[in-house]
């Protein structure tokens, strides 16, 4: 089964199941920005991050420090 399919499947049952009404307009929308994002997201699923070390007392206000 083709990703766009499942999608047209699981977006408009996962916003009904929260009571969210969405038309086709709203629909296509969503679809469009599935299809922009979800591609990336899978890539950083599949990331594997276990060899980076956490970082102590981070400064959230400043960006991270390169080892």
């Amino acid at each position: 089964m083709e990703v766009s399919s499942r999608a047209d499947e699981f977006i408009p049952a996962g916003l009904a199941s929260f009571g969210i009404e969405a038309d086709e307009i709203e629909l296509a929308v969503i679809g469009v920005a599935h299809g922009m994002f979800w591609p990336a997201i899978l890539d950083l699923l599949e990331l594997d991050a276990g060899d980076a070390a956490p970082e102590r007392n981070p400064d959230l206000s400043a960006p991270p420090v390169t080892p």
